[in-house]
């Protein structure tokens, strides 16, 4: 008896994991392939400035209410803000597919970012809450993979159904995946267990403590080397390297898998050796060797060497996301991790809007090898930064 309810509460867990992922994946369709659209908007003859205003809205929304929907976490829990972020983004999906003018459309496609914005804390928190220590780091590098798997889905079907059906077609592909998530977390997510009363900690853990700070500090200077590589390998493996655009996509996709599975083994790492902040530093460090090593390369057009620490770089610098993500809602508590993660997220998103402008005149100015250089000079202020080490709890 004991056995099958043991069982039970396994794939409970992991098919709360799987509801978590899909939710956060239909978010990274609604912000990340919204943007998708460019071509069709501009095909039907909308000024490419007033098209990218428009697919900027959801990211928007999104940065705007990261910390706001941490703290409706705290306090009314995860099930109902998985149930009522992606209703949000259905209805405002829906709405927006039958928008008669742009402005209209702008202020749609912001509320969706709003509702978007809800799964990023909430999906963690129910990992952390359900997920024993040493195996939380494995279940959060698995629902870290939900951004890539959602750029793609974003990027295989929204060009394609807006060629073929239009534009407001093409928003439906996210507004139905939000409306099946805000179902799926209705019947299927529970809230895990909090303590109550005197036993309950409610302490402030940003107040005295720079511990939270510094992990958020490390992770807006490690976006940068991350972002960087994400927005300009394309184009540096097309103008630079010579390679014609659908090998270097197909190149940059690979390195999206490979980064995907690296979150994986860097959350199952840190499972392995009791730690977060240990991994975390490690994982800086090699990010400073690797973008380090790709300047050089670049510079002195050792093509042989640059595409393989290209290939490196790109599953390095983003497996760090997991392990400072579980750590922040470990060290924050269940009474704060929804504001902390709402705070890691949005300083992550500032950090990766800045760098297509900066680093781009950067390039413009100087050329790859110099932004290559700058990113892993900040990767390395990140190091000391990294609280010392810590065993989860």
């Amino acid at each position: 008896m004991t056995t099958a309810v043991t069982q039970l509460h396994e794939v409970r867990r992991w098919s709360m994991l799987g509801l978590g992922v899909f939710a956060q994946a239909s978010s990274a369709v609604f912000i990340h392939g919204v943007p998708f659209l460019l071509p069709a908007l501009t095909a039907d003859g909308m000024p490419l400035a007033t098209a990218g205003l428009l697919v900027a809205m959801p990211t928007v929304g999104l940065v705007c209410t990261l910390i706001a929907w941490g703290y409706v976490v705290d306090r009314i829990g995860e099930q109902k803000v998985l149930v009522g972020g992606p209703l949000l983004m259905f209805v405002a999906g829906a709405a927006a597919a039958m928008a008669s003018n742009h402005l209209a459309l702008g202020a749609l496609l912001f509320f969706g970012g709003v509702g978007a914005a809800s799964t990023n804390g909430a999906s963690g928190r129910v990992i952390v809450g359900w997920f024993p220590p040493h195996r939380r780091g494995l279940a959060m590098g698995i629902r870290q993979t939900a951004q890539p798997l959602g750029v793609g889905v974003g990027a295989l079907t929204i060009p394609a159904v807006a060629a073929a059906h239009g534009v407001s077609a093409a928003i439906l592909v996210p507004a139905i995946m939000a409306g099946a998530a805000a179902l799926g977390c209705l019947v299927g997510i529970v809230d895990p267990p909090r303590p109550a009363g005197a036993a309950a900690d409610r302490t402030n853990p940003y107040r005295g403590d720079s511990t939270l700070w510094r992990i958020h500090a490390v992770s807006v200077l490690l976006c940068v080397p991350q972002g960087t590589v994400w927005t300009f390998a394309l184009l540096w493996l097309h103008r630079d390297v010579g390679w014609s655009l659908p090998v270097a996509g197909a190149l940059v996709t690979f390195t999206q898998i490979l980064g995907a599975l690296g979150r994986i083994g860097a959350g199952a790492w840190s499972d392995r050796v009791g730690s977060r902040l240990g991994p975390l530093r490690t994982v800086a460090i090699a990010a400073v060797i690797a973008m380090a090593a790709l300047a050089l390369a670049a510079w002195a057009h050792a093509w042989w060497a640059a595409i393989p620490l290209l290939i490196a770089a790109s599953v390095i610098t983003v497996s760090d996301n997991g392990l400072a993500f579980t750590a922040v809602a470990e060290i924050a508590g269940p009474y704060w991790s929804g504001r902390g993660l709402g705070i890691q997220n949005t300083g992550q998103n500032l950090a990766i809007a800045t760098i297509p402008p900066a680093f781009g005149a950067l390039i413009t100015a100087s050329g790859f090898p110099a932004a290559y250089l700058l990113a892993a000079v900040l990767a390395m202020a990140a190091v000391p930064l990294v609280p010392a080490d810590q065993r989860s709890e």
